[in-house]
């Protein structure tokens, strides 16, 4: 136990994480120059792709120092603030963390909120800059900027370039030398901790765990905890991105991967105990987080026949990422689909796009919303994550809504373009701090809903990328908010109702029937879009009927045989209305994200 050093590489998104876990594996010999690639810790093409880390990977590496050899567990992380419990998760099996900072831009939001899920776990920090060879690097302006805004010693700062593999071999030596062994009693009954499962088509569900006492080995019965089931090992490995390495025992202090021969992952949940059957602990592990879905939306097949390949797909979608939630429900407008539980935007895109890609599924997604909690006339609560589930407004008391606490960085000059996006979104100050003469954070509460649309995106373009921006959820707060609906031809779309703040009810109504007007195509009669909010309607749009000139064949004679074909026709138009069903372009459904 005293070689064996559990750590994981902590930064902000686009920090070089996954380029530093590449060359500190090629540095250890873990894979040959043959199977080596780019990113090899991101197994998704869609993380290649995007350059950025959606799933936590690990990797065992043997290291030699002094005569010595080492067993170093590597766990890298995820940057973006979707995948933070994904972060907490990687650093509750860790005895210390790699702090990895970008040498041109320096601390970010996302830095901050992972230093301190680290700090909580009382874990070794190693600070490490990272891009020294960029032309914009400044070293030692970062390393002031850390122990400014972290409080950590900088003094002997590990400077290092992931791409050109300088100063990797010191690093490795701070690893084996700064971060300590694992504590556990190897004598103890076994106590295994599940930080990650998923799905193999060959060997069931698997686990990856880590032995916190005791030990695992080939053929024992061990105990999940949370099911009460007792299960025969029948493989273990250690991990690998490119092929798992095959054990007879996984020694206390150590990572490994665990078969049971499962063929759900609900008998191996994220953050369950696994022990002894014969000589089980009394207590499991604590201290783990678990993933709360915190936007939902529906997600519908364009093609309504492919509802149970829509099911399916998200069944086996779940098996590799147990934060996915989701249930049935059906829309008058868009027929049977599910209500989806998302950790975020960047999550919910993900999710839609390897359902596309992996199943080849065409859907449609309808607005993100959050959940809300409705206090009702007779005393009663109710969570309501789709506004077309609200009650009818007179037995509502109030509408609660979730905020989040947001902490955002920024250089001084876009401080103005910022606070004006905030004050829009109904954002609360809390804490204004320059961390030096050019960088400020901000800390605001803001309400969820007006966060899970495009937040992100209008603060990137208002401060030209720079700003970062990392959220945690706070509480609930009762807010003045009303449900728009759109009618079109005199019927509501449920698909496209929104539950807003009632301030914004008229401008957002406003803007959405516009952009409907756009998109529905014209029929043979006159069709009014209209936006309400309860009965009383807030803004209308009318798409104009196609002309059809039915006294092009009379010619001549007495007018009121004009006459008398317009009244025909005014006639036939209005029994079309009565009767006439208006299909929607899926475009109509993307109009509400696109709305500012």
């Amino acid at each position: 136990m005293q070689h064996i050093r559990n750590f994981s590489i902590i930064a902000h998104i686009d920090h070089g994480k996954s380029t530093l876990a590449d060359r500190l594996i090629q540095e250890c010999g873990g894979i040959s120059e043959r199977e080596m690639s780019a990113q090899i810790m991101d197994t998704m093409d869609i993380e290649k792709e995007r350059g950025i880390t959606i799933k936590a990977q690990s990797v065992r590496l043997n290291y030699h120092l002094d005569g010595e050899d080492y067993v170093l567990n590597l766990i890298d992380t995820p940057g973006h603030v979707d995948f933070s419990y994904e972060v907490s998760r990687s650093l509750s099996s860790c005895e210390g963390v790699l702090l990895v900072v970008d040498a041109t831009q320096g601390v970010e939001a996302q830095t901050i909120a992972n230093v301190y899920i680290a700090l909580e776990n009382n874990l070794e920090i190693i600070p490490v800059i990272n891009k020294i060879d960029l032309p914009a690097a400044d070293p030692a302006r970062v390393a002031e900027d850390i122990e400014a805004t972290i409080g950590i010693d900088c003094t002997d700062v590990v400077c290092v370039s992931a791409k050109s593999g300088v100063g990797i071999a010191t690093l490795l030596e701070r690893i084996a030398r700064q971060i300590p062994p694992p504590n556990g009693d190897e004598n103890a009954p076994t106590k295994a901790l599940i930080y990650d499962s998923w799905f193999d088509n060959y060997l069931g569900a698997l686990a990856l765990v880590r032995l916190k006492d005791g030990k695992i080995t080939l053929g024992q019965e061990v105990l999940v905890m949370s099911t009460g089931k007792k299960h025969e090992v029948l493989g273990l490995y250690y991990p690998h991105p490119v092929h798992k390495i095959a054990a007879k025992e996984i020694q206390c202090g150590e990572i490994g991967i665990i078969s049971l021969g499962l063929k759900s992952l609900t008998d191996m949940a994220v953050g369950d105990t696994i022990t002894d059957a014969k000589n089980p602990v009394s207590s499991p592990i604590d201290g783990f987080m678990p993933a709360k879905p915190f936007v939902f939306a529906g997600l519908y097949p364009i093609d309504t026949d492919r509802f149970e390949e829509l099911r399916e797909a998200l069944n086996k979608l779940r098996l590799n990422d147990s934060a996915l939630s989701f249930e049935p429900e059906t829309s008058v407008a868009l027929g049977f689909g599910f209500r989806v539980g998302f950790l975020g935007l960047l999550h919910m895109e993900v999710v839609k796009e390897r359902l596309e890609r992996e199943f080849g599924l065409d859907l449609i997604a309808t607005a993100p919303t959050v959940v809300y909690e409705v206090i009702l006339t007779d005393g009663t609560t109710a969570w309501v994550q789709n506004p077309s589930e609200l009650p009818p407004e007179q037995k509502i008391a109030c509408i609660k809504e979730p905020y989040v606490r947001a902490s955002i960085i920024t250089p001084s000059e876009y401080l103005g373009n910022i606070i004006t996006l905030l004050s829009k979104r109904r954002g609360i100050q809390e804490k204004m701090e320059y961390l030096n003469e050019s960088r400020v954070m901000l800390v605001y509460a803001l309400p969820s809903n007006e966060i899970v649309m495009d937040f992100y995106d209008k603060l990137k373009s208002c401060t030209k990328g720079y700003a970062s921006f990392d959220y945690e959820p706070i509480a609930y707060q009762e807010g003045n908010l009303v449900k728009l609906d759109v009618r079109v031809a005199g019927e509501v779309v449920d698909a496209l109702s929104v539950i807003v703040d009632k301030d914004k009810a008229y401008e957002k109504g406003k803007a959405l029937v516009e952009s409907m007007k756009e998109i529905i195509p014209r029929q043979l009669f006159e069709v009014a879009i209209q936006a309400s909010v309860g009965n009383k309607i807030i803004a209308r749009e009318t798409v104009k009927s196609m002309g059809k000139n039915v006294t092009a064949k009379c010619y001549g004679g007495d007018i009121t045989r004009k006459r008398k074909l317009l009244e025909k026709q005014k006639e036939g138009k209005k029994r079309m209305k009565a009767i006439g069903k208006v299909e929607l372009p899926q475009e109509a459904f993307l109009a509400v994200l696109k709305i500012d």
